[in-house]
């Protein structure tokens, strides 16, 4: 599964640049772009993912998993799917990038309570400022942050940076498993 995630990955959310050409959320430009919707959008793309994450989680005593919008939503309804097809649901959850303003004030969508064990997942991570800001976030909501899970981790010290909020990171897929299919054409 990982293998074939790898190079959909490639064919629809990996660029590669030899001059750093492609801005960053940081401001950096970057020789590597990495946009995964269109793969965790994609049908096969969804089963993948969701097969992955759920692996990486599946022996864990956990109520939820999700992260912040958009880029963790459908990984983790993917992620909620799996569960439930192998008996042992966990709900998806979405953090919110302003909080809401009406109604029941705050940060997190979906079926959680405070005190929640939840896994935090990202689509990709650079420096790790928004998969920090779910941490926070879900903290704030009273949750219990228990794990990290990463789809993509382009290895620029974002997963350093999370440790010192949560020490158990998962990492599916990373930079170096996209350039050598690049490369290679070939995982």
């Amino acid at each position: 599964m990982k293998d074939e995630l790898i190079r959909i990955l490639c064919e629809k959310s990996f660029q590669y640049s030899e001059q750093p050409v492609f801005k960053l959320v940081s401001g950096r430009f970057s020789q590597f772009y990495v946009n995964c919707k269109p793969t965790t959008l994609s049908p096969r793309g969804m089963f993948l993912t969701g097969h992955l994450v759920y692996e990486a989680i599946r022996d864990m005593d956990i109520a939820g998993v999700g992260g912040l919008t958009f880029g963790a939503d459908p990984i983790a309804m993917a992620t909620a799917f799996v569960s439930e097809l192998q008996g042992r649901p966990i709900q998806a959850f979405s953090i919110r990038k302003t909080q809401k303003d009406h109604g029941m004030i705050r940060w997190i969508e979906g079926d959680l309570h405070p005190g929640d064990r939840v896994v935090i997942i990202d689509d990709v991570v650079t420096t790790g400022g928004s998969t920090i800001k779910a941490i926070e976030r879900a903290r704030q909501e009273g949750m219990q942050v228990v794990k990290v899970v990463i789809l993509v981790d382009r290895q620029e010290g974002g997963l350093e940076n999370i440790r010192t909020y949560v020490p158990d990171i998962a990492v599916i897929i990373t930079r170096d498993d996209l350039m050598k299919v690049l490369r290679t054409g070939r995982s």
